[in-house]
């Protein structure tokens, strides 16, 4: 059983991340949007608009059912402050990267999960803070919170710009004019900038190893029945709208495995590392990548074309 103490002081927790550090988060997640960026094109987008249906149901999936549930869900499970407003940081956030590997692992539509995933970085500049800021001060535990940091819906889209916006265009307007260019480094660049993040995040995260310890317990099952309750909407509002089964796979996986980088780095340059958002989004972050491999592994042993529906 959770130590009540322990549970409450989480909300007063700051996680160890200096300026320097966060600096460097930042552009390497730039970095990483860049190199998914090199993957599209214009006729990408245009694929979306000769087929707009399945794009349009992962949007509403993503950045209306999601967060709403997700505000429902903090008013049942009833956790710490600082965790609630983490679940709905997570759920205001697009798709990530590792959603485009784990739809073509499970058998699904990769290309409409790559242009989802644009997409939904797009449209994330402003659904983000509209999102956080609408169900974070519906809910009464996590208002507090907002008012405390003053948070500016105007800072946090002129973040979100930077961060996904420039480096989307950037990527896409490389791989237009510099095909070539795109084409060679696009794989090593992706490599590099993921392998660089990824190390990033474990030697943060070994330094404030004895908060994760301590902390993490108290958001394990949050996230566990949170990442479900994503999956479960994707497909079910993508089996409601009749989506073919690659398609009902690409907009499951999109809406589940959400963008906790982005999270990561909205906790530390908004709320100073606030305990309970900061390790909901780090674990997440792990936690996704063993359900996003778990069902992409269940899926990829039953081909579409013998489940479809």
């Amino acid at each position: 059983m959770i130590n009540p103490v322990i549970a409450q002081v989480i909300d007063d927790v700051e996680l160890n991340f200096d300026e320097s550090s966060l600096l460097l988060l930042n552009v390497l997640i730039g970095l990483m949007m860049l190199g998914m960026a090199l993957d599209l094109d214009v006729e990408d987008f245009k694929r979306l608009l000769r087929k707009p249906k399945p794009p349009a149901i992962g949007l509403v999936a993503q950045f209306v059912l999601l967060p709403a549930f997700t505000f429902v869900l903090t008013l049942i499970l009833q956790p710490r402050p600082s965790i609630a407003l983490g679940m709905i940081l997570v759920a205001s956030c697009p798709g990530g990267n590792l959603s485009n590997v784990m739809t073509y692992l499970a058998g699904g539509n990769a290309p409409l999960s790559v242009g989802m995933t644009a997409v939904s970085t797009a449209a994330a500049i402003v659904m983000t803070p509209l999102n956080l800021a609408i169900w974070g001060n519906l809910n009464p535990d996590t208002e507090p919170i907002l008012r405390s940091v003053s948070l500016s819906p105007l800072d946090l889209f002129m973040t979100i710009f930077v961060i996904l916006g420039i480096p989307l265009l950037l990527g896409m307007l490389i791989a237009h004019h510099r095909p070539q260019l795109a084409e060679r480094v696009r794989r090593p660049f992706k490599v590099f900038s993921v392998v660089v993040f990824m190390g990033f995040v474990a030697v943060a995260l070994a330094n404030n190893w004895e908060y994760f310890v301590e902390y993490v317990g108290l958001v394990v099952l949050a996230v566990f029945i949170h990442n479900a309750l994503a999956l479960g909407l994707g497909n079910g509002a993508a089996r409601i709208a009749g989506l073919d089964e690659r398609d009902q796979r690409a907009v499951t996986i999109e809406v589940g495995l959400q963008n906790s980088a982005l999270a990561l780095i909205l906790v530390f340059d908004f709320f100073d590392g606030l305990g309970g958002m900061a390790v909901i989004a780090a674990w997440w972050g792990i936690w996704h990548i063993i359900a996003g491999l778990g069902i992409a592994g269940f899926w990829s042993r039953r081909p579409a074309e013998v489940v479809a529906a």
